[in-house]
């Protein structure tokens, strides 16, 4: 499986998911600058957190208008998998990938913790390594984590599953219903405000993200077989 990793200018987690895939999952993964227009020969489309192009307009709203954008639309609408974590998530609710949208957290503070998560919804693409209703701990790292969304948008998200990931115990930024983590209705687009990438190794606090990365490796599997 090869995976493409998104640079924009701002970036600054995009090591951090080049190393979870390449060293700690053994998978191939290559930096792709957001003036690229093509992303031939990927498996699947990792978006890094970071404050993309400064955040001077809304969080990821500049970055939507990149060269690559339209190219990881294609990407997205033709099945393959896409993920973005943190900015990353930002990016794909600007290019309407994901609904709803993300505003400052509700405290006006940055927020930087080990944070307690429940897997919402264990039959995805991105999560089906854990177990139903599992808790688990993933880093955070934002100031504009507020996931909001109107009530249609919201009961559309119950009934189809959408929701991967919540808060649990304390929800660290207002966001709406605990949502830490969604996906498209196709299922294969997940963005969530959470690190994951920073959860793979326990030298570095701990493995938590990585059964992330492995759903998506065994869903990619699947999927060649299948084809």
């Amino acid at each position: 499986m090869k995976f493409a990793v998104i640079q924009f200018p701002g970036s600054n987690c995009d090591l951090d998911m080049l190393t979870a895939v390449q060293d700690v999952l053994g998978q191939d993964a290559e930096y792709v600058s957001s003036d690229a227009s093509s992303l031939e020969g990927y498996d699947a489309v990792l978006v890094p957190g970071g404050f993309s192009y400064g955040d001077y307009l809304r969080c990821g709203a500049i970055a939507n208008y990149s060269n690559i954008m339209p190219e990881v639309k294609r990407f997205a609408e033709e099945g393959k998998f896409v993920f973005g974590a943190c900015n990353g998530f930002q990016i794909l609710c600007e290019a309407g990938l994901l609904p709803g949208a993300l505003i400052r957290n509700d405290s006006l503070k940055f927020v930087c913790k080990p944070q307690a998560l429940k897997v919402a919804n264990n039959k995805t693409a991105f999560t089906h390594q854990y177990e139903e209703d599992q808790v688990i701990t993933v880093p955070i790292a934002h100031g504009e984590g507020n996931y909001v969304c109107d009530d249609e948008t919201y009961d559309a998200l119950v009934k189809n599953g959408q929701i991967a990931f919540t808060y649990e115990g304390t929800n660290p930024n207002g966001s709406r219903a605990n949502i830490a983590g969604i996906t498209n209705e196709a299922g294969n687009v997940l963005g969530m405000m959470p690190h994951p990438e920073r959860a793979v190794e326990a030298i570095i606090g701990g493995t938590d993200g990585l059964p992330l990365f492995k759903s998506m490796l065994t869903a990619f599997e699947a999927q060649v077989k299948g084809a």
